[in-house]
């Protein structure tokens, strides 16, 4: 995964509202105004912070009719995730050099 894209990726996740955002578009496609129901802050902001997510290709935003549902599109967080994954075996490895201490 390019580093810009990561950069982007963990910029956009950075913030609580982008996250619970996302979080909401994995049970299904919404709009703005649905979006921003649960966040004290106006459709306006909830709309700029999903032009974050769409920047940084976590999710995607549709038109049908006057709507533009936002989905979530799953590739950029997968690359994320992939990445993370790749430091796997260090963290495994400093397990069990800590297991081997507490048993003694």
């Amino acid at each position: 995964m390019p580093t810009d894209q990561l950069d982007l990726t963990f910029a956009a996740l950075a913030d609580p509202t982008r996250r619970a955002t996302r979080e909401r578009l994995s049970a299904g496609e919404a709009t703005v105004s649905e979006l921003a129901e649960p966040f004290p802050v106006s459709v306006q902001a909830v709309s700029k912070h999903l032009k974050v997510l769409e920047g940084a290709g976590l999710i995607t935003r549709g038109r049908s009719g006057q709507l533009r549902p936002s989905r979530i599109d799953g590739a950029a967080l997968k690359e994320a995730a992939d990445w993370i994954d790749g430091y796997s075996s260090f963290w495994e490895r400093g397990f069990e050099r800590m297991e081997n201490r507490l048993r003694g």
